[in-house]
């Protein structure tokens, strides 16, 4: 989104990565597994060659299940841009930092063809970021069924410390180019329930796949039972700047927004 939002959690300064005007500096060290092979986490393919995410790659949109949400007022006027997972074939999953400046509409883009206009969105309850007890979890609902595959939520366990994670989104490159499916990987630097049931990832560590700005939204995915599922949404980094700091991820598990995602969507798939 077009709002940068900063405030203090565990003595870091988050910034929102919906949206920003600072640029990504350069990657840094590998990640733990082939950029390449991320993006079959999505459902896709490898599009492109190069960096991108920050350490990553572009991947095909033809059959990901990571969308871009093109945020509008109810005038028509573009409010910014963010990823979102769908988890139903009518349900997509976002950041609620993403619906909270008076958006009025959303087109949802898939790579190809025309915008689909959502028939309604959710975010938490009197969400207000990066303030405990206020979670970022929206939800965006169709009136149609997506041709995407719906990716699983995890809730049968937390995340784990250093195990290996795909990001992806829409975001801005390492050459200030948004608006580009990509994905990368990292690992898990800190799960804490405390911090409104945070994960974080630190891509100065190795790996160092980060997410920028127009990335909010789309997911931090792990491996379970053999397939990749949704553990967090990519919701804020310690930086202005792309691939520094520390990336922060809303965790799925804690039961107020899996509450509210059950709440607002029938028949999410869970492992």
């Amino acid at each position: 989104m077009g709002r940068v939002g900063v405030a203090a959690i565990a003595l870091l300064a988050l910034v929102a990565c919906g949206g920003g005007d600072d640029g990504p500096s350069p990657p840094t060290s590998p990640a733990p597994i082939p950029a390449v092979e991320a993006c079959t986490a999505l459902g896709s393919t490898a599009s492109a060659s190069g960096l991108s995410i920050l350490n990553g790659t572009g991947c095909s949109p033809d059959r990901s299940s990571v969308v871009l949400l093109n945020m509008r007022t109810g005038d028509g006027q573009a409010l910014g841009a963010c990823s979102g997972t769908v988890i139903t074939p009518r349900a997509i999953l976002t950041a609620a930092h993403c619906l909270d400046e008076g958006v009025g509409e959303i087109r949802v883009f898939l790579g190809s063809g025309d915008q689909i206009v959502a028939s309604s969105h959710a975010m938490y309850p009197d969400y207000r970021f990066n303030v405990p007890g206020f979670f970022d979890v929206g939800v965006v609902l169709m009136d149609e069924d997506l041709p995407r595959n719906a990716v699983p939520i995890l809730t049968s366990r937390d995340a784990r410390l250093n195990e290996t994670a795909v990001i992806a989104g829409w975001g801005r490159d390492q050459n200030d180019v948004p608006a580009t499916l990509r994905a990368g990987s990292t690992r898990i630097t800190q799960v804490n329930s405390s911090l409104n049931g945070a994960m974080l990832a630190t891509p100065f560590a190795p790996p160092s796949s980060s997410v920028c700005s127009g990335d909010s939204g789309g997911p931090i995915l792990v491996s379970e039972g053999g397939a990749w599922v949704i553990a967090g949404i990519t919701s804020s980094t310690s930086d202005n700047i792309c691939n520094t700091g520390t990336n922060y991820y809303q965790s799925v598990r804690h039961p107020s927004v899996l509450g509210f995602i059950i709440g607002h969507i029938a028949n999410v798939i869970e492992r």
